[in-house]
């Protein structure tokens, strides 16, 4: 190429800031953004953020898990149009993703779920609030008019867990999501490392040292109220007291007969791994289930979710809603769950990058990145809506592929016909021999 040519593709000026957000300006992946992230964090909000239960096995599966899966696309097709709408618990969503319920989202942005509830009115998308969120569910209610999902935990006094629920139901929120797999905390070790234990947190000064080095986080989370959970106690830190009755190891199936008492809206079983859990749920009379391992961060040693979900879709899909979550970071990955059964996609982390790089801003940013992704990885595989995404243009490796079964069969039925029109048992065709010996 000439010089000139070479000078008119050139490009010096800053790229175009996501949401007015110039950090994010080069950040196309949802892992860019976690890098931004990762560096505008001190140690002890990222132990939290990027770490799981004790030797962090289900954390890490939960990732891998996606390499087994390829896709078997049905192309070409006309895609110039793609819809990716759905409908989720009785309500129609633009897109088939939720932003999970987190708790304590204020460790990544001074915001937190003032943020994200935000980003998800703009998107039109659902947003769970977790019982340990910093911000009150009324407050957060105040943010948007997109769907709503309070996710309970269920301590040691049920007037109290019944208090939660009233003012959830009074504040709009439309589902509950109990969860079943937090009955005791696991234990967490980078956090206990950085001296992030609740409800008695006790910093060394490493992690002391580590937030002044994080001058801009530092300054926003001094100047900032108190960081407590206004959900289980008053808007101090007289809430952390609440904390110690809360996993009591007390939750059981009776639990749910009781909710559904005092809940009128559809009722979401999250921390599913096994279809006895689900068929469970189903026997309870709940509307759906989250097949969810809670990213990684209770039981260790647990399966991938995206392993378990197929079979847990096959065995209460018909009856309830499946739902997924856990180690969810690309449109891709999305698209493999809605084509082995799930009816959406609940992502945590994948938005917390975003909140803890640039607040709303950047949460807005990694749903938009999500929903390209989508769109995408469903064009390119043929599929025009949702309802095409299917098992049949799912393989995993290491299981028998379709297509290569199919192909067998009819070089199997070929070889047969030739036997019977030709050559006998006792007395083999050597050149069939030899066709033989090659398919082998």
């Amino acid at each position: 190429m000439r010089p000139s040519e070479i000078l008119h593709l050139l490009r010096v000026a800053r790229p175009p800031a996501p949401h007015g957000a110039y950090r994010l300006a080069r950040c196309a992946t949802i892992e860019d953004v976690a890098r931004v992230a990762r560096r505008r964090l001190p140690l002890g909000a990222r132990a939290y953020l990027e770490n799981g239960g004790e030797g962090q096995h289900t954390l890490h599966r939960n990732r891998a898990a996606f390499g087994s899966y390829t896709f078997r696309p049905r192309q070409p097709r006309d895609v110039s149009g793609v819809d990716t709408g759905t409908t989720v618990l009785g309500q129609r969503i633009p897109l088939p993703f939720a932003l999970s319920p987190v708790g304590a989202p204020r460790m990544f942005h001074h915001d937190g779920e003032l943020a994200v509830a935000r980003a998800a009115r703009d998107a039109g998308i659902p947003y769970g609030i977790s019982t340990l969120a910093n911000t009150s569910v009324e407050d957060v209610a105040e943010q948007t008019d997109s769907p709503l999902w309070f996710q309970l935990y269920i301590w040691g006094d049920r007037s109290k867990s019944k208090e939660a629920v009233a003012r959830a139901k009074a504040a709009g929120y439309q589902a509950l999501l109990v969860n079943i797999d937090t009955s005791v905390r696991s234990e967490r070790i980078p956090e206990k490392h950085s001296g992030l234990v609740l409800p008695s947190p006790q910093l060394p000064l490493k992690t002391l040292f580590e937030g002044a080095l994080h001058p801009a986080w530092a300054w926003n989370f001094l100047t900032s109220p108190t960081v407590s959970f206004p959900n289980i106690g008053p808007p101090d830190q007289r809430s952390l007291e609440v904390m110690s009755d809360m996993f009591d190891g007390t939750v059981c199936w009776d639990d749910l007969d009781w909710i559904r008492r005092i809940w009128d809206g559809p009722i979401v079983l999250k921390g599913v791994t096994t279809v006895e859990q689900a068929r469970e749920a189903v026997d309870h009379g709940l509307d759906a289930v989250i097949v969810s391992n809670h990213g990684g961060r209770q039981l260790d040693r647990l399966p991938a979710t995206i392993d378990v979900l197929p079979e847990i879709a096959d065995a209460v899909g018909d009856r309830v809603e499946v739902l997924v979550d856990s180690g969810f970071r690309s449109g891709g990955d999305i698209a493999t769950a809605l084509a082995l059964g799930a009816k959406a996609v609940l992502v945590g982390r994948a938005h917390l990058y975003g909140l803890a790089a640039a607040g709303e801003a950047g949460v807005r940013h990694c749903v938009d990145i999500l929903a390209r992704e989508l769109r995408m990885t469903m064009q390119l595989n043929g599929a025009r809506n949702i309802a095409e995404l299917d098992r049949g243009l799912i393989h995993r490796r290491g299981s028998a592929d379709p297509a290569a079964s199919a192909a067998s069969a009819l070089d199997s039925t070929a070889s047969a016909g030739s036997t019977a029109s030709g050559a006998s048992a006792d007395s083999p065709d050597p050149a069939a021999s030899e066709r033989s010996s090659a398919h082998a």
